[in-house]
């Protein structure tokens, strides 16, 4: 398993914001594609669906803040069964910079901050 990257090189981002070349890799990682957003002005590097979190999840969630704390919960239950994903993420943010790009209009509670976090190796934020 790679190492934790360093903190610097992973940013979250909102698919809704401009890229920049200083996004380095960018990365969507929701299940959906954001809303009214095209593929050049998203301008991503991939697109992993399998690490966002699951559809149950996602309804569940409803972006309802009385529900965050639960839902950080057990998206990290979701993200321990994808080892791969989250070392090939922190393979690339040890080499550079790395973008998470999210589709919510709520930049504090959303599946990015849980996901960076997670590759971090912070326990809750």
């Amino acid at each position: 398993m790679p190492a934790f990257p360093p903190a610097a090189n992973l940013q979250l981002k909102s698919a809704y914001d401009p890229a920049a070349p200083s996004d380095g890799t960018r990365i969507l990682v929701d299940r959906l594609w954001p809303r009214g957003v095209s593929k050049q002005r998203a301008d991503l590097s991939e697109w992993m669906k399998d690490i966002a979190p699951s559809t149950a999840l996602r309804e569940w969630f409803g972006h309802d803040p009385d529900r965050w704390a639960e839902f950080r919960s057990r998206y990290r239950a979701e993200l321990a069964d994808h080892p791969v994903e989250l070392d090939h993420i922190r393979d690339l943010a040890g080499r550079g910079m790395v973008t998470l790009v999210y589709g919510a209009r709520d930049k504090i509670r959303n599946n990015a901050v849980v996901l960076r976090d997670a590759l971090l190796g912070k326990e809750n934020g």
